[in-house]
């Protein structure tokens, strides 16, 4: 039998992070706890050091480690947090170390990891692949190999957030957060279990990288054959072993969240919220917002990381905008002729949409002799209004086509 960590271990974890990390704030959510109907909570671990909950972990079980093995220094695989965790420990504690991230791994974690110190490889297309080569390079090295969640250090490290989450709302009723390895989620349970056994502890994953729901049928960790999402701090192919046995045996629920899910979450936190989280960071709320698991108020959301390229910020912002209907790409065919724009333009202004961007578009085969096609991105207040616009539109006789929303 595999042996869990105890409440014991993650209160003396919490000890070795004392002026090391910080209490992040819980911040109510109005918008949250109205269509909840009773009060939410969010855990702000993007306020973090080092953007996320991942330095609680890696702290601690770089921490314990003996001076022969810090002097052989440490060596991670990350897509960005658990990296710069290691790094920031790393350097916090004078310890040579080494990354391995994937070659998509997101510019500012990769910047942000070489800051903090750690040397950077860049190997491999999946976190998968990168904790193989970090493996090899631990057994070719002598380094120490630090798993970005299946360890009982790293699990009691990241358990402290619940410490904090009970301290700060002791009449919580469900907590939630989202899961990739599932480091966290097990450090919350743990904690949830021993103190409030009553507390409902629901985990979150990406429905395009979701190990966790096969496994638990399964009886044990089942690799995914291929996962892709928008949430790379929580593309993990399999569960690792310790964490599976903490999250079978302790969390109450593990439910999905689709990309739509996350964008929406993510504009609703930048834009109601003023919180810049990343996708991974999302989840919990996406499960919220789309009313995927049942909760019990009050709820707390665990903001788990806040570490997003600008770039990716941006493509998310529009795809929010447009799976919430407030964002609309769509194409017009009508008569080639002086005027003819300007008419279209007017009838959209009448709407009171707001045009984004335009573009004639003539190459298209399928055209007729005469008519040119008008491609349109446009600002709208919601579906209902997207709707009415496009219907009068089309009562106006031009032909219109709902193009597909951004990925």
């Amino acid at each position: 039998m595999t042996e869990l960590v105890g409440l014991a271990d993650i209160e003396a974890a919490r000890k070795l992070l004392t002026g090391v990390t910080r209490t992040t704030p819980l911040e109510p959510s109005r918008p949250l706890s109205a269509a909840l109907g009773g009060p939410v909570w969010l855990k702000c671990e993007n306020l973090q050091r080092a953007g996320s909950y991942k330095v609680r972990g890696a702290y601690v079980r770089l921490a314990r480690l003996t001076p022969d093995e810090r002097a052989r220094g440490v060596v991670a695989a990350s897509a960005g947090n658990h990296a710069q965790g290691v790094a920031l420990a790393a350097g916090l504690l004078g310890i040579p170390s080494t990354v391995f991230m994937p070659v998509g791994a997101p510019l500012p974690k990769v910047v942000a990891t070489k800051g903090y110190g750690a040397r950077i490889e860049l190997v491999g297309n999946t976190v998968d692949e990168s904790l193989v080569a970090a493996r090899e390079f631990a057994e070719r090295t002598g380094a120490v190999f630090i798993h970005p969640f299946d360890h009982h250090d790293v699990i009691a490290g990241q358990g402290t957030v619940a410490l904090e989450i009970l301290e700060q709302c002791p009449e919580a009723a469900t907590i939630v957060a989202g899961v990739g390895g599932g480091g966290l989620i097990s450090g919350i349970a743990v904690v949830a279990k021993a103190l409030r056994p009553d507390v409902r502890v629901v985990g979150v994953q990406a429905r395009g990288a979701a190990a966790y729901p096969p496994s638990l049928v399964a009886g044990g960790p089942v690799r995914l054959p291929h996962y892709a999402t928008i949430a790379d701090g929580i593309a993990v192919g399999r569960p690792g072993d310790l964490t599976f046995a903490h999250v079978s045996k302790l969390v109450d629920d593990i439910v999905t969240v689709s990309e739509e899910d996350i964008s929406r979450a993510l504009l609703m936190l930048l834009e109601r919220g003023k919180q810049v989280v990343e996708p991974a960071g999302a989840v919990g709320v996406a499960a919220l917002l789309a009313g995927a698991t049942t909760v019990d108020s009050p709820v707390v959301a665990v903001l788990s990381g806040g570490n997003i390229d600008p770039l990716l910020l941006l493509r998310v912002i529009e795809h929010g905008l447009a799976a919430a209907g407030r964002f609309l790409r769509f194409t017009v065919r009508c008569v080639d002729r002086p005027g003819q724009l300007a008419s279209l333009l007017s009838q959209i202004a009448e709407h009171r949409a707001n045009v984004v961007d335009v573009v004639h578009l003539r190459q298209n085969p399928l055209l007729r002799l005469g008519e040119v096609e008008v491609a349109l991105s446009v600002e709208t207040r919601g579906a209902d209004h997207s709707e009415r616009l496009v219907t009068a539109l089309r009562a106006s006789g031009y032909t219109v086509e709902i193009s597909a929303p951004p990925a």
